[in-house]
């Protein structure tokens, strides 16, 4: 997985390319835990991700936790597979997706 991020300010953006599973997590995980701080508001690029596991949920779960806190997160350009996974898992009445 690729991990891009793009800060403005307090706005911050990750454009995730590949795979977010128990594997790749972890990397994202930490990167946000130095990001985060001081962000009002996350965006998340899904463009270039072509699967997410039970990891990434929970990584997103916990990052839209914090965001709730902070300031507020976003979610875009999901393709269908990861947006049918975000139906099933009930994401998409707790997030923003675009």
């Amino acid at each position: 997985m690729t991990i891009e991020q793009t800060k403005n300010g307090t706005e911050l953006t990750v454009a995730l390319t590949g795979r977010l599973d128990t594997t790749t997590a972890p990397e994202l995980e930490t990167a946000l835990q130095q990001s985060l701080p001081g962000i009002t508001s996350l965006t998340f690029d899904l463009e270039g991700l072509e699967y997410i596991s039970s990891a990434g949920l929970r990584l997103l779960l916990s990052a839209q936790k914090e965001m709730n806190r902070q300031g507020k997160m976003v979610v875009r350009g999901a393709n269908e597979t990861i947006r049918e996974v975000f139906d099933i898992t009930g994401f998409t009445d707790i997030m923003t997706l675009e």
